[in-house]
């Protein structure tokens, strides 16, 4: 009998990719979901960077089908699936979540995140393209939300530090835990993108105006590409180990 987990990773990721269709969208929590409103917070990235979720939600649907079909009993794919299914479930309602609560939006954006983390860290050698990249993808991006979601909402219950403080913390938080990742996984080209991709949107959307914040996100892109660009990078030649 075939291993019924990859079946339900395809399960999982075609209702993660469905959510969108059927839940009112998300793009920012509302004033009255913070003690302080947040309008647009200078964490987050500019709104075309949400667009990655676009390659996200298809690349792992994908990777869900090629497992079921080709995959479905390997033990390596196995190992990876079930932390990868615990950040899919927690996902599937996760915008009526977070169109709801802020805290719990953050709390359960936190478990995808570790969920896609550790499915990341177990990711099998072969068939890199069909499962590291896209789960690398998810989780990078995960990763910058968690902290921008963080930052939101510590700000937004005027915790500590106001918004630009917890942008700077945030964008910090994002970048030890990313470098903490790649430092295991040096070959997730697809997580060192996503996470990449999400500083670049905070520069944008701060721009020149929020030159702190920017600057701040720039190093960040700049330590994460010299440290992590070229292995990443030479990992995509056949034969790479």
């Amino acid at each position: 009998m075939k291993n019924l987990t990859a079946y339900l990773t395809l399960l999982l990721a075609v209702a993660f990719a469905a959510a969108p269709f059927i839940t009112s969208p998300f793009s920012g929590f509302e004033a009255d979901q913070l003690p302080i409103p947040q309008v647009d917070p200078p964490v987050q990235p500019a709104g075309y960077a949400f667009a990655i979720w676009g390659v996200i939600y298809a690349w792992l649907i994908i990777s869900a089908l090629y497992g079921a079909l080709n995959r479905p009993d390997a033990p390596d794919w196995d190992d990876a699936r079930w932390p990868l299914n615990v950040s899919l479930a927690v996902g599937v309602p996760w915008l009526a979540i977070a169109n709801a609560s802020a805290v719990w939006a953050t709390v359960t954006i936190v478990i995808m995140a570790i969920g896609a983390i550790i499915a990341l860290a177990r990711a099998p050698l072969d068939d890199r393209w069909l499962f590291q990249a896209p789960v690398g993808l998810y989780a990078g991006w995960l990763t910058a939300a968690s902290f921008v979601s963080l930052a939101t909402t510590f700000a937004g219950y005027g915790i500590g530090l106001g918004s630009f403080g917890w942008a700077l913390v945030g964008i910090a938080g994002a970048l030890t835990v990313a470098f903490i990742v790649l430092s295991r996984r040096q070959t997730a080209l697809g997580y060192l993108a996503a996470v990449v991709w999400a500083l670049v949107g905070i520069v944008v959307a701060n721009g020149i105006a929020g030159w702190i914040v920017s600057l701040a996100a720039a190093i960040g892109i700049a330590i994460l590409l010299l440290r992590f660009g070229p292995v990443a990078v030479r990992s995509i030649r056949p034969g790479f180990s």
